[in-house]
């Protein structure tokens, strides 16, 4: 058949085969796949594809082996496209894998050389395999230079050196055609003991063989420190100097000629994989002027350096409260937290991340935080959702406080405090990122004694009496507080100094002048930052006790390899998003040749964990509610997120399904396999969160004293309740309300503001003239809260003006 021929041939006529390997191809890409593909199609009037017909394309997914290539690709032929002209759409769609499928090449390469990294004396293979119409030869090359003896799919050596590092590629012949492989980088550590690793445990977790080491120099000098771990694929590094990073500092081998005084400290490396991360020990580097001393004694030099500050520990609980069952929804916190939790691991605190947590999970979360704490430690509490402040006191709202809501259903921060004091913490730092307004439904006034101490640090998101806000859009971005924090929380300063940058920063953004300003109050006497170094106290097997504790919390499954009695192979990884979320993922290691499709997925979770059938085993995490740990996840997989690990009462267990199709089948049902796979406790569900309140220290504080006509359960009549829109008298279902209706109602009725949540028309007549929307905490029966809706087209124009970053 000729070329012309080829490509006036409709669509719709194109061989089951080819189709199919088309589909799967189109449907597994992100970025390059039955999407854009219709964008580009689209475009040309020949065959206009609507939004409609997209929207049509995208249902298929709901459908068992349901393909919306497959239906994107019959509407096009339906329109008269010919191959002609999807292989056109295809070379602009930059797809060369999908091309491939309507031009099969004479050669191809099947499996790729992956990157390693090894320890010097153990054996190196690099694999290549293509295939070809005629008999396919093999060449190795490292660079340029041609590898002897290597003319074989795999290129193996035994044992390997220090000298075999360096990049390889594999040149693939058939008959006149050439290709050559992907370049496959070799690293070779040369350890002075092998760690007990065989070649098999490269396809595992990195494995940390190398420390960086103390360093004495004199001013002048070059600073060298190395690190090294092994894995496939090969680890990425980044040097850090009191725990901040030091830029272009990337390489597995630190290098800083000249180094002058400013370069002491403490140095250590995080090297991470797609699916790994850890960190190295400290180093402590000392650099000496000689020059200063005369190249006498250094002592005098040191007494005069000012006294670096250490702690035992850093640790850090962080909630962050958004699907609120009696109150209005938030966004925000779910990325505030996960920002914050990534800064904080790289100033080496031990971070716990918490997402929803109803009030008992909340208090029993503090319980275990408060376990990790001892003398010297620094404490972080963070917290983003619903708040209100009486009478000095702040209290935090968890997702199933009652509306109203009281004291007695949260959690007060101050009596927090008080329990970090008798651990005799050296810094206590609190970022509260909520709305501080009085409670009228709350008429307690706690009596909370706190102990005179020169170590607390309060950040409010926002002052007395006021609301915190959240920039509304319909994506997912940072509140006010934390946009601006997470520029400054990595600065070696002071952390009262740091805050009062971010006070400064957040006092320039123009949406939120005059509205919302941080407040910080601290009674923190000595220089101390949360980029100290630590210290570890003298009692080691409290540390360790402690340490332990922490990690119990956050060990992920193993990742594991599953076979199949019809030959194929799968590969169940983990990742943790949250300390209370796990993503599951499957992709096929291994079918069958007879086998024409291959899919795995897991099914049948623990109805503890709520989880939707249609958001499982996605094509892509964004599909499954995976939006900030995409871009470090797999490709090519079938996505799950669960969520709310903290219910799990019972280890969890689920089934993982294999379906596929033979070829030399006569109907197109796939053959099912199941396997039942027991993975424990993940991650923060082994601290059985869930349990009871204990009658314990963070109980007894917390809870304080109602009168029969105040208790939790019992709600104020019609009579009682205050609604902001519509005056004090009127009572209206704020949930029943769309969001449209929401922010409808709150801009066109300033005045009804009664109970202490109002404010001047002025306040909402700026916003609607700068066509910005800020989400605020007085929307609800008189209870402060923080509304959250998407904002309009106008608005995101200005939100362009003032060049926000994109969250």
């Amino acid at each position: 058949m000729s070329d012309s021929l080829e490509r006036s041939t409709k669509i719709n006529l194109l061989k089951e085969s080819v189709v199919k390997k088309l589909c799967e191809v189109l449907d597994k890409s992100n970025t390059r796949g039955w999407r854009k593909l219709g964008e580009i199609v689209g475009n040309d009037r020949r065959f206009t594809v609507s939004s409609d017909d997209m929207e049509l394309c995208s249902l298929r997914v709901l459908e068992v082996e349901g393909s919306p290539s497959l239906m994107l690709l019959r509407l096009m032929g339906e329109r008269g496209c010919t191959a002609g002209h999807l292989i056109d759409y295809l070379q602009t769609l930059g797809n060369t894998e999908a091309l491939h499928c309507l031009k099969p090449q004479v050669l191809q390469i099947l499996i790729q050389p992956q990157s390693v990294s090894l320890i010097c004396g153990h054996n190196l293979r690099l694999s290549c395999h293509a295939v070809g119409k005629s008999a396919v030869q093999y060449q190795w090359f490292k660079s340029k230079e041609e590898v002897p003896n290597s003319a074989f799919p795999e290129l193996m050596i035994s044992p390997v050196s220090v000298k075999d590092a360096g990049f390889y590629i594999c040149r693939v012949n058939s008959g006149e055609v050439c290709e050559f492989s992907q370049w496959a980088q070799v690293d070779v550590l040369n350890v002075g003991m092998s760690y007990g690793l065989s070649y098999h445990s490269l396809d595992g977790r990195l494995k940390l063989v190398m420390q960086p080491q103390f360093q004495h120099l004199h001013v002048g000098e070059t600073l060298r420190l190395e690190c090294g771990a092994v894995g496939r694929p090969i680890p990425r590094y980044q040097w850090h100097r009191n725990g901040v990073p030091i830029p272009n500092a990337a390489q597995r081998r630190l290098m800083i000629p000249h180094v002058m005084q400013d370069h002491s400290g403490r140095y250590r490396c995080e090297i991470s994989s797609s699916t790994d991360r850890m960190w190295t020990n400290e180093a402590d580097v000392v650099i000496d002027d000689i020059y200063a001393l005369g190249g006498g004694s250094c002592e005098f030099l040191l007494n005069s350096i000012p006294e670096q500050l250490y702690a035992t520990d850093k640790v850090a609980l962080l909630i962050g409260n958004l699907s609120y069952q009696n109150h209005p929804q938030l966004k925000a916190p779910m990325v505030d937290v996960y920002d914050l939790t990534n800064l904080l691991r790289q100033l080496n605190f031990k971070v716990v991340s918490l997402l929803d947590l109803t009030e008992s999970e909340m208090r029993n979360a503090v319980d275990e935080f408060l376990l990790l704490l001892h003398k010297g430690v620094y404490g972080l509490l963070y917290y983003a959702g619903h708040g209100y402040e009486n009478y000095g006191n702040s209290f935090m709202v968890p997702v199933d406080a009652p509306n109203p809501y009281r004291s007695a259903n949260c959690l007060c921060v101050q009596s927090i405090l008080k329990l970090m004091q008798e651990k005799e913490t050296d810094l206590n730092v609190f970022l509260l990122d909520m709305c501080r307004k009085r409670n009228i439904h709350d008429d307690n006034t706690p009596n909370i004694v706190l102990r005179v101490t020169a170590n607390i640090v309060f950040g409010y998101a926002t002052c007395q009496d006021a609301e915190a806000f959240e920039l509304s859009s319909t994506g997912f971005t940072n509140g006010v507080f934390v946009k601006f924090l997470k520029k400054r929380l990595l600065e070696d300063e002071k952390i009262t100094v740091v805050l009062d940058r971010v006070a400064e920063d957040m006092g320039q953004f123009d949406a939120t002048k005059g509205k919302q300003a941080l407040e910080i109050r601290s009674s923190l006497s000595e220089r101390r930052a949360l980029t100290d170094p630590i210290l570890p106290s003298d009692s080691a097997s409290l540390v360790h006790a402690q340490s332990r504790q922490w990690a119990k919390a956050h060990e992920l499954p193993e990742s594991m390899c599953l076979s199949f009695d019809c030959g194929a192979q799968i590969k169940l990884g983990f990742a943790a998003e949250f300390s209370n979320v796990l993503v599951i993922y499957t992709y096929i290691v291994k079918k069958p040749d007879d086998m024409s499709f291959c899919q795995a997925h897991v099914t049948d979770f623990s109805q503890e964990l709520d989880v939707d059938p249609k958001e499982m085993n996605r094509e892509t995490p964004e599909e499954t509610g995976i939006y900030l740990l995409s871009s470090s996840l797999p490709q090519h997989c079938l996505y799950t997120r669960l969520s709310s690990l903290q219910k799990l009462r019972e280890e969890l267990v689920f089934t993982v399904c294999l379906q596929g199709t033979f070829a030399d089948m006569d109907d197109d049902h796939p053959v099912h396999w199941t396997t039942s796979i027991n993975i424990g406790k993940p991650l923060i569900a082994r601290l059985d969160l869930h349990r009871a309140m204990r009658r314990n220290s963070c109980m007894q504080t917390c809870l304080m004293p109602h009168s029969p006509s105040h208790s939790p359960c019992h709600s104020p009549g019609p009579e009682h309740q205050l609604h902001l829109c519509h005056g004090p008298h009127q009572v209206q279902d704020y949930n029943r309300l769309s969001p449209q209706q929401r922010y409808l109602d709150v801009c066109e009725h300033p005045h009804g503001a009664a109970g202490g949540c109002g404010s001047g028309s002025s306040y909402y007549d700026n916003l609607n003239q700068c066509g910005y929307e800020l989400a605020y905490d007085c929307a609800g029966l008189g209870v402060p809260i923080e509304a959250s809706d998407d904002i309009s087209e106008v608005q995101a124009v200005f939100i362009n003006s003032l060049q926000l970053e994109p969250q």
